[in-house]
């Protein structure tokens, strides 16, 4: 994976269902040049998935990281609790299209994944596509500011 973004630490953080999806993707983020800020879980056993989603939320909304990958079995439970926060823009994708589109269209700063739902190849493939695509701005940032108005 080359590094041709601007971004260079991404936050990690996964449940026990996702646990081994999010190490097989962080030795790729290794690979690629990026730093790497893994909070966890590191193993099988059972846990809650709102405290990783939390933590790597915490993360990239205090810029601690530039961005964020969160992992738990379907996606749905870790996106949820990353985007409690008010700085994060999580997209749940399960294909390198739908993560472009997330960042380019959405301005997305976490990308979730469902390890029981998308193979390594296609996490592989979002996780590329999310890593090197800006933000358009133009028309869709009006739309975007507006997903943080309360």
């Amino acid at each position: 994976m080359t590094n041709v973004s601007s971004k260079r630490l991404v936050a990690l953080g996964a449940d026990h269902a996702g646990f081994q999806l999010k190490d097989a993707l962080k030795a790729d983020l290794a690979d690629g040049g990026y730093d790497v800020l893994d909070l966890g879980t590191s193993g099988p056993d059972s846990v809650d998935y709102p405290d990783f989603g939390r933590a790597v939320a915490e993360a990239v909304a205090s810029g601690r990281a530039d961005l964020g990958v969160v992992v738990c079995g379907t996606g749905i439970g870790i996106s949820i609790a990353a985007n409690r926060n008010p700085g994060v823009r999580a997209a749940l994708c399960h294909s390198g299209l739908e993560a472009r589109l997330a960042r380019e269209h959405n301005d997305a700063n976490v990308l979730a994944l469902g390890s029981r739902i998308i193979g390594l190849e296609a996490a592989r493939d979002a996780l590329h596509a999310f890593l090197n695509t800006e933000f358009a701005g133009g028309r869709h940032a009006g739309r975007v500011a507006k997903l943080s108005t309360h």
